[in-house]
């Protein structure tokens, strides 16, 4: 009707022409009187504050306090020997150890170090083996159980390590003490081992045996010895290289040294990087690993084997980083931090060795291969969340650095156009939805592309930069279109020019613009084609945003927003309530994609609509309110993330997309190979296309694709030989 008042639209896509909003003078009034705590029925308590003052005289200790404090102690250490209870709670415990720490370090280190020793030397009688075991089991356990109580012995011998390095902390000092006072006793040695050999002969003999026992001692012997080993090996050295120097012939020198290292090292090569290395490896326990490296440096052979076992360690470690799909999420950073380590333990331990370098990195490409294009998949993930905007994480120096080392991880992967096709989709979204952190990134990241692939490998992405810097001068040259226009419209429009063969496939969707965007569109058709005549424009929607101004109670917003988005957010000019199958037909966005935009829009941290009902997920029937309470601390706020997400649509046809290029690129390369050659046996052209292609392929798909060529009459088997092919012309 004429005299009904104009509805006041919420949001606008218009750029220059904001309307002033003024609150009404009931709204002004309800917030004054929040804000002086007056009327309304507002809350008028105000809270009580607590005041903290100190003591106005330093409390005082009661008398014998120190005395009587050790004497708890010793009770308490007294009740562990004893395998009794202790009659005082761990916290009260605490309180006393850190009562003593204060100024008595030395003495408690040293009450320590004698309690592990009362327990070493009151062990008990029963069969050899059994009380090795026990013995160790019930120092363990109490050692634990004095551990608790020395919760802050771990700060204090920090300090005091610096003075005094013979302070161990109290498991170190516990196996120390063990070993001295139980495995290296002459007849516990001697039982134990006669025992072990009684008990392996027992069962050869067919007699049932404790093999949990025999496991456990000789992992706890093996446990204790390995770095002791190597320490009393280098010793004997010394030792013996000392008494050349002071009393024996200078010529027995050689023979007497290499006689050592026969008997030391070299007879028992294999059997201490069984028992050793991987522990030593997993701990990063460099000075142990330097002394192994220059002890089997001198023997013959022994720089071989510990390659062989380096080599193993890194293929079973990796492994486990690489096919495990639990682990997907952390995959590159722990690649990383993996590579990191063995590239310290290289340049410190086995002084940068170029055996041990090439052996590294043959082992990384055997194991990160085990798993086919997932790694390159998720290597470009990596990097695309590095280069995207928002990433906070690094300096531009900082970030250079990652790149470098993500770079390196990028040379061990066979699939590398796995790598590009994800990394060309991420870095379409970044360019188009404005999301790149920084174009030099950018830049310098496709540069070492090419470095490492060549030309051919990353023209296409260089085609994508390409193509919006054309789109820059096409833009400043539409703006001047525009202001010859009689009507130049309200809405400021950018449009990025797109070279079909650069940029990944988009399937397009006709979605229903309002009728100013379709005039936009019309006007840059015109514009553009009366530029280059004989070209087609496809609009792609699926990455289109735009910036919505929005009015609310509070204020003026503006949103960051997809064109989905958009379309959906300016239906709510003309109505406050919509429902799903409204909002569908009005917009015409596919099914799938318009329960995503409604989800980020109703669902997310800026709910800028009301779902009803209420809910994570969108469903057939749900109605959508327009949210005129909304608030947010922020002025612009970006809403479009939703763009950056990967679906799983996505996942699955870029990997059909790569896997359709392989079957393009081998058929290609068969029809060459047979062109060439004119007739060639089936293994002799298998054998060809592998040095050929860049990719992983197993022999039944190249089997598939000949099958396919002959179909289609590029070749055809011999009458004679099916294993023989000939070119037809």
């Amino acid at each position: 009707m004429a005299d009904e008042p104009q509805k006041k639209p919420h949001l606008s896509a218009l750029v220059g022409h904001t309307n002033g909003l003024t609150k009404p003078a009931s709204l002004a009034a309800t917030a004054t009187r929040a804000a002086g705590g007056g009327g309304g029925g507002g809350a008028t308590a105000s809270s009580k504050k607590l005041v903290i003052k100190n003591f106005r005289e330093r409390p005082k200790l009661p008398e014998n306090y120190t005395h009587d404090t050790w004497q708890k102690l010793h009770e308490a250490v007294g009740a562990i020997q004893s395998s009794i209870s202790i009659k005082y709670n761990l916290e009260e415990l605490y309180q006393v150890y850190y009562f003593i720490s204060q100024g008595h370090e030395i003495r408690l280190i040293r009450f320590g170090q004698n309690e592990l020793e009362m327990i070493m030397c009151g062990r008990g009688r029963g069969t050899i083996l059994h009380l090795g075991m026990k013995q160790e089991s019930d120092t363990g356990d109490k050692i634990l159980k004095i551990k608790r109580i020395h919760a802050f012995e771990k700060t204090l011998q920090i300090a005091q390590r610096l003075t005094d390095p013979g302070n161990l902390m109290l498991r170190d000092m516990g196996l120390e003490l063990f070993r001295n006072h139980i495995i290296s006793d002459k007849q516990v040695q001697t039982k134990t081992i006669d025992g072990i050999l009684l008990l392996i002969e027992r069962e050869r003999n067919g007699e049932a045996v404790d093999r949990s026992l025999l496991r456990s001692l000789l992992s706890m012997l093996s446990d204790l010895q390995v770095p002791e080993y190597l320490h009393h090996v280098n010793k004997r050295l010394e030792e013996e290289g000392d008494r050349v120097i002071t009393y024996l012939d200078h010529s027995t020198q050689k023979p007497l040294i290499a006689c050592v290292e026969k008997q030391l090292l070299g007879e028992h090569l294999s059997a201490i990087l069984q028992k050793g290395l991987d522990n030593l490896l997993d701990e990063n326990r460099i000075s142990d690993l330097t002394q192994t490296y220059q002890l089997f440096s001198r023997v013959k052979g022994g720089q071989q084997i510990l390659l062989q076992h380096w080599s193993e360690y890194i293929k079973n470690f990796g492994t486990t980083i690489v096919v495990n799909p639990e682990k997907d999420k952390d995959m590159v950073q722990e690649l990383l931090d993996f590579k990191d380590k063995v590239d310290h333990i290289i340049e410190v331990c086995f002084q940068k060795n170029e055996k041990f370098i090439n052996l590294m990195k043959e082992s990384f490409e055997t194991f990160i291969n085990k798993r086919p294009n997932k790694p390159a998949e998720l290597i470009a993930k990596y990097v695309d969340s590095k280069l995207r905007a928002g990433n906070k994480e690094a300096t531009d120096e900082e970030l250079e650095r990652i790149l470098d080392k993500i770079m390196i991880i990028f040379r061990f992967i066979h699939g590398k156009d796995v790598f590009e096709a994800f990394y060309k989709k991420d870095l379409a979204k970044r360019l188009l939805v404005g999301k790149s952190a920084s174009v030099d990134a950018e830049k310098s990241m496709l540069s070492k592309l090419k470095h490492e692939c060549g030309a051919a490998f990353t023209s296409k992405l260089e085609g994508m930069f390409k193509d919006m810097e054309l789109s820059k001068d096409v833009m400043v040259q539409f703006k001047q279109y525009m202001q010859n226009q009689s009507d130049p419209g309200n809405i400021d429009l950018t449009v990025n020019i797109l070279t079909m063969g650069y940029w990944p496939t988009y399937t397009p969707m006709e979605v229903h613009l309002n009728s100013e965007m379709i005039k936009l569109q019309e006007v840059f058709k015109t514009f553009y084609l009366g530029k280059h005549s004989g070209r087609k424009l496809q609009w792609q929607t699926t990455l289109g945003h735009a910036v919505l101004k929005a009015e609310f109670k509070e204020g003026k917003k503006e949103f960051q927003v997809s064109l989905f988005q958009t379309l959906v957010l300016l239906m709510f000019n003309e109505g406050d309530e919509f429902s799903f199958e409204d909002i569908k037909m009005a917009t015409g966005v596919e099914d799938s994609e318009l329960r995503r935009t409604l989800q980020s829009l109703a669902c997310g941290k800026a709910r800028v609509l009301i779902k009803n009902p209420k809910g994570k997920d969108v469903e057939d029937g749900d109605k959508f309110i327009f949210n005129g309470d909304f608030k947010h601390k922020l002025f612009r706020i970006k809403i479009n993330q939703i763009q950056m997400k990967e679906t799983v649509e996505e996942q699955v046809s870029t990997t059909e997309r790569v896997f359709q290029d392989r079957q393009y690129q081998i058929d290609a390369a068969i029809v060459r190979i047979m062109k060439m050659r004119k007739t060639l046996g089936h293994n002799l052209l298998v054998s060809e296309l592998y040095n050929q292609l860049k990719f992983p392929v197993k022999p039944g798909d190249l089997k598939k694709r000949i099958e396919s060529l002959i179909d289609r009459d590029y070749m055809e088997r011999d009458k004679d030989n099916p294993n023989q092919y000939h070119y037809v012309a």
